[in-house]
């Protein structure tokens, strides 16, 4: 339930609070004064598009404020904490109050505010879809439409439809999946085959050659090897030569190394430095013997015949460079081909036993979906008899006695998410007369009639917190009037309504009337919106029914209507 509503330089209004509370709120003014940037604010706090021409004249932006109440622990509470929000718990009740706000910059940027905190505007919108319904022309024209009649219709069969629905679109949705998979799989098949034939050759030819990782690298290696092995060998048999010479005389670095070593150990008899530096010199001898060891190793292992090695090597280069080239950017990608490519493979060759399962799987799912349709074509079929009966008897209190509401179950031929039902209401406006679409059978009065009977009725099966109409009157005046306003007071045992009207005679039913007082005595007009009571609602009752507030005539028939409407 919205309980206040401020506004600040939205239009023409430069400043207004509106005190709104449970029941029934009327909201009246003269013509240009307003009432309409009423059903704007709201709009704005529900989400709806922003738009620059909105922000009054010089201002440097509008700002709308919306107080809620609503259940601490509610879906509305929980997803206002999801975007970072939070609300405010009023007492013991169990209930919360939720402020959103809403502001508009002349450039048309707009920031949202729920629960304290900036939020998307999309947010808004979701908690507008579960808290206010609202009614205006273009919702009157929405319901020509056959999604909304439908919608219409599935809210008035209630939970268990709506149960029926959810399970059958779960099925719908699956099947749909199934034949798209399928068709792919059918409609791809050449193309298919074609990619597991070139994807076997590839495997086999990377089996084949069974490439090890790191292996190019490695023969990069051995190749340079044996391409220089003449230059490996002299320079490794002249570094031996010259630490421990075998084919010459001259001296070398262990017989220089040694006769050093005696000549200290000569004279550490004198000096034991010198004996510490003869043990140095005697590691030295212990490490270039060894190299020169390594040295020979070396020179022993080398093959200087390898031209034949070489060529094997060369060949093998050339084999893995061949299949980096056709599988891979490198040899590890042309290696983890063979993972992949086998559970493609795999994949690729399943296709018959897939499109086999398959084809059963969408088979089983179609019928499913037919059955799970045909429960919902007869919940509609039955709930369509009981919806033209209440809407009927609406409308006769609404002044329209002759005419009958006709809601029609046919089937389209075909299943879509909704199921295969097409829902037509139509208006029959007197005895004897062809049934006709809403659209081309009804005035813009006999829709409103129409759009508020249905509402009185799903009110009982499908409450909605707030509902607000923004002139369901138009085009309707006189008994007719008097008893859409007696419906909409009906309407507000269960919900809260607000109505934006020019009729005294549906302003009378609410329990609380505001009003928007235009003021032109400055260079802008501006407007503020104010609360009736007593002597002022009759003077304003006064003003919608004869154009003059002060008319005694006028403030009497006000006087009678308001009695009216409270008996």
């Amino acid at each position: 339930m919205i309980e206040e509503i401020s506004i600040r330089d939205l239009g023409v209004i430069a400043e207004a609070t509106l005190p709104l509370g449970p029941g029934f709120t009327a909201i009246t003014g003269e013509t240009g004064a307003g009432k309409t940037m009423v059903v704007t604010a709201l709009g704005l706090l529900l989400g709806e598009r922003s738009d620059s021409g909105v922000v009054r004249l010089g201002a440097s932006q509008s700002w709308v404020e919306g107080r809620w109440r609503v259940p601490a622990d509610g879906e509305v509470s929980e997803r206002v904490r999801e975007s970072g929000g939070d609300v405010d718990p009023i007492g013991e009740s169990g209930d919360a109050e939720l402020v959103l706000s809403r502001s508009v910059s002349p450039e048309g940027r707009s920031r949202a505010y729920a629960g304290g905190r900036s939020a998307p505007v999309a947010v808004l919108s979701e908690l507008g879809e579960r808290l206010v319904v609202v009614h205006g022309q273009s919702d009157q024209i929405r319901l020509k439409s056959a999604t909304a009649q439908r919608e219409a219709l599935d809210r008035f069969a209630g939970p268990e439809l709506q149960a029926s629905l959810a399970r059958y679109h779960d099925v719908w949705r699956r099947w749909k999946d199934g034949v798209a998979e399928l068709e792919e799989l059918t409609g791809d098949r050449d193309r298919r085959v074609r990619e597991a034939e070139e994807l076997r050759a590839a495997l086999e030819e990377i089996e084949a050659a069974a490439p090890q990782p790191g292996e190019d690298v490695e023969l990069d290696e051995r190749i340079e090897r044996l391409e220089n092995v003449e230059t490996l060998r002299v320079a490794a048999a002249e570094a031996r030569e010259q630490l421990s010479a075998e084919e010459s005389d001259g001296p070398d670095a262990l017989s220089l190394l040694d006769g050093a070593r005696r000549a200290l150990e000569h004279a550490a008899r004198h000096d034991q430095e010198l004996g510490a530096l003869a043990e140095t010199l005697q590691a030295a001898q212990y490490q270039v013997t060894d190299a020169a060891a390594q040295l020979s190793s070396y020179l022993a292992g080398l093959d200087v015949d390898g031209a034949h090695d070489l060529e094997l090597l060369q060949e093998r280069k050339a084999l893995l460079a061949s299949l980096v080239r056709k599988h891979g950017d490198s040899l590890e990608d042309v290696i983890a081909k063979l993972g992949a490519g086998s559970a493609r493979l795999f994949e690729l060759d399943g296709d018959a036993e897939r499109i086999e399962a398959l084809t059963q799987r969408v088979a089983d799912d179609a019928q499913e979906a037919e059955a799970l349709a045909g429960e919902l074509s007869k919940a509609r079929s039955e709930a369509a008899a009981k919806l033209e009966t209440s809407v009927t008897k609406e409308l006769a209190a609404l002044a329209m006695a002759d005419a009958r509401i006709v809601v029609e179950v046919s089937d389209r031929g075909e299943l879509g998410a909704s199921g295969r039902d097409q829902v037509a209401i139509l208006l029959q406006p007197h005895p004897g007369s062809e049934p006709r679409p809403l659209g081309r059978g009804a005035s813009g009065g006999e829709l409103s009639r129409v759009m508020l009977a249905i509402e009185v009725v799903l009110a009982g099966t499908d409450p909605v917190p707030t509902f607000v109409f923004d002139e369901v009157d138009a085009g309707v005046g006189g008994a007719a009037a008097i008893e859409i306003g007696r419906r909409l007071a009906q309407l507000a045992e269960r919900s809260q309504v607000l109505v934006v009207t020019h009729l005294a005679q549906v302003a009378a039913f609410a329990n609380n009337h505001l009003t928007v007082v235009k003021d032109t005595g400055g260079a802008v007009t501006e407007s503020s919106v104010r609360q009736l009571e007593g002597a002022e609602r009759e003077a304003e009752m006064a003003r919608l029914l004869s154009g003059l507030a002060d008319s005694e005539s006028g403030v009497a028939h006000a006087r009678e209507l308001l009695e009216l409407a409270r008996g």
